[in-house]
């Protein structure tokens, strides 16, 4: 099997960027707070550009989750290309979303919580952290991202 050479940082970032204004899922991964009881689910998104934003069910284990602790990691793409997140949880209510926020989640990710019985909350995630890598040659230099704040790719 033949490798790919390692991309540069601004290749990765470009690659990424494009990961997360494209792509539909990822998995998200809480902990239960009290126990430590790891929880990861396969949810849809959007990326505005600065953030993350996830919908679930107030009363799930990854709704409780992220409201109590505030934290969250998300995967997103195969695991030869995968973009991680770390990032810091904003709940936010259904009526306190915009609804052109509301309205781009719904026509990206073909679901709208507004429209459903059980009570649903909206979930913005700001990246912390963003790593991106594709083989072993990409692990060095996977961070482009770090206290919120893009690295230089140069």
């Amino acid at each position: 099997m033949t490798r790919s050479p390692a991309r540069s940082a601004e290749q990765r970032k470009h690659d990424t960027l494009h990961r997360l204004e494209h792509d539909e899922d990822a998995w998200v991964a809480t902990a239960d707070g009290a126990s430590g009881m790891p929880y990861l689910v396969p949810l849809s998104f959007l990326w505005n550009g600065s953030y993350l934003l996830f919908s679930t069910p107030a009363a799930s284990p990854t709704g409780r989750n992220l409201a109590a602790s505030g934290r969250a990691r998300v995967g997103i793409g195969p695991t030869r290309d995968v973009v991680m997140v770390e990032g810091t949880v904003e709940t936010v209510e259904p009526v306190e979303l915009p609804e052109q926020d509301a309205e781009l989640f719904a026509a990206k990710t073909g679901f709208d919580p507004r429209s459903l019985a059980s009570p649903y909350l909206y979930f913005r995630i700001h990246p912390q952290r963003i790593q991106a890598w594709r083989e072993a040659n990409e692990i060095e230099g996977r961070e482009l991202m770090r206290d919120g704040r893009w690295l230089p790719t140069e």
